[in-house]
């Protein structure tokens, strides 16, 4: 059988985003290996809350997506702010500390509203408002955070449909249970197919280019522990198992270049409730993001980061790992009754612990330490504020508590108003941020610093974008912009 024009490994958003758009730039046969079964198909994209960050000058712009949005909110744009390139750059910077990849972010964000669109009118993503994950309701209007007002419509579930949709419609072929296990390289050093696992045995699968968007290496308990350390080794995982690091270990093994931090991942606070993965059905829904409204203790009673350091969006990718350092890998999120309305719905996957005093709350829960625990919460109410005048959910109000070793900078309201509840968190490992070095043209570039002829990445596997944090609905956009990109790049006749 005469070669396939693109083979993509992978099969979540930037993998098909990259198959889509190798079709329609042309390639007349394109091939996806999707490692997982059927039904466990999609990557960590069926876990995602599908919310997309990108760029526009102002608000109407983004009407074409959701068009029914003002029919369904009342004063649905009045909420919402411009969110500029540079608005998205200075976040990209600030949040990585100035350490994200000058070149490709520049690329993910000039590119970012294109790419949504794209998504929209080429790959068919149906999109509605992400009313219940990025806005707030404030005097009976909506506040959305800047640059996080549209997600995917049902969320990772219906972005997954929606792709695997488009692709099946363009003639693409998909194959399940196909895990690549090593790249295939012609005399010049060209990467020509795939070597594949499916349940016929192992063979080869012949391809002008390969694009690589298998996802990173945090299902895999040796590489988490080798790369990021032993805590985030005996992490939860919120995804998929099977991103076992594979396109990695294949793409260096014909001397790829790794890049990024390699030591840094995405770990979202999750409930600590669940098992070694979160459970597929609740998709998204294992989340415990309101932090922000209330104080997290760890197990030895004590306080460990600055929950109002900014909008969760902002910190939760590090306040997971942050958890994860503490004792038992385990903290307790606890709210008086004065902010249980602004919880996500997504904490009612869970059952709270509950208790009229804050003594009788302690008491229900496993810290080692209750006595400095009763402490940490007298001291915090000490220093935090009396009443709600001014206090604004929605944005950074400056409710900062004085005088405590660690002060809560933002929203340090009291926690005086019973009844009180507390939700088990620990930190969930989305994805890692360790991968491989690309160009311009999402081309995997050597240790000799030249392009690998016929090889592409994108999704997870690019590296250099994330170190430390990372802002909320960015990693989908890269992963479709990338894609995008290298399907382009991978279909053109006399590609390199």
């Amino acid at each position: 059988m005469s070669a396939y024009d693109v083979v993509v490994v992978g099969a979540g958003n930037a993998a098909l985003a990259a198959a889509v758009s190798a079709k329609e730039n042309g390639a007349e046969r394109v091939l996806v290996l999707e490692k997982a079964p059927r039904g466990m198909r999609g990557g960590n994209t069926h876990w995602s809350g599908a919310v997309l960050r990108f760029a526009f000058d102002d608000p109407r712009e983004i009407a074409p997506l959701v068009p029914d949005a003002e029919k369904e909110h009342e004063d649905f744009y009045a909420g919402i702010e411009p969110y500029t390139r540079e608005d998205y750059h200075g976040d990209l910077m600030r949040v990585t500390s100035g350490r994200t990849d000058p070149v490709l972010s520049r690329i993910l964000v000039d590119n970012s509203k294109d790419t949504v669109f794209w998504m929209k009118n080429t790959g068919k993503v149906e999109m509605e408002p992400a009313t219940t994950l990025s806005a707030v309701r404030k005097d009976n209007k909506l506040v959305w955070a800047r640059g996080l007002v549209v997600r995917a419509s049902h969320e990772g579930v219906g972005l997954s449909r929606c792709w695997f949709n488009t692709a099946e419609e363009m003639g693409i072929e998909i194959r399940y249970g196909a895990a690549a296990q090593a790249l295939l390289q012609d005399a010049s050093g060209r990467v020509s197919g795939v070597k594949v696992k499916d349940d016929a045995g192992i063979h080869e699968v012949a391809g002008r280019s390969v694009v690589l968007a298998c996802g990173g290496f945090e299902a895999n308990v040796q590489m988490r522990t080798q790369h990021i350390g032993p805590l985030v080794g005996a992490a939860k995982v919120r995804g998929t198992p099977h991103n076992q690091g594979d396109g990695l270990r294949m793409a260096m093994a014909i001397g790829a270049m790794p890049w990024g931090q390699w030591s840094g991942c995405h770990a979202t606070p999750i409930s600590a409730d669940w098992g070694d993965f979160a459970p597929r059905e609740l998709t998204d829904k294992s989340n415990r993001l309101s932090y922000i409204y209330g104080v997290m203790l760890n197990r030895a009673g004590r306080r460990f980061v600055d929950e109002g350091e900014d909008g969760a969006l902002f910190t939760y990718a590090k306040f997971g790992r942050a958890i994860l350092a503490q004792p038992g890998a385990k903290a307790w999120q606890i709210f008086d009754s004065k902010v249980l309305h602004l919880l996500e719905p997504r904490y009612s996957t869970s059952k709270p612990i509950v208790s009229d005093t804050i003594e009788g709350l302690l008491a229900q829960l496993d810290i080692e330490d209750k006595a400095t625990a009763a402490k940490t919460i007298a001291a915090y109410n000490a220093a935090a504020r009396v009443n709600e005048a001014g206090y604004d959910p929605a944005r950074k109000d400056g409710f900062r508590t004085e005088g405590l070793d660690l002060d809560k900078t933002n929203w340090a309201l009291r926690l005086d108003k019973p009844p009180f509840h507390a939700y088990s968190a620990t930190g969930g490992i989305t994805f890692t941020f360790g991968g491989l070095r690309v160009n311009e043209k999402a081309q995997v570039i050597g240790t000799d610093w030249r392009p690998i002829d016929g090889l592409y990445t994108c999704g997870e596997m690019v590296g250099g974008l994330f170190y430390d944090n990372y802002p909320a609905g960015t990693g989908l956009v890269s992963g479709a912009t990338f894609g995008r990109i290298a399907g382009r790049e991978a279909a053109r006749p006399g590609n390199g």
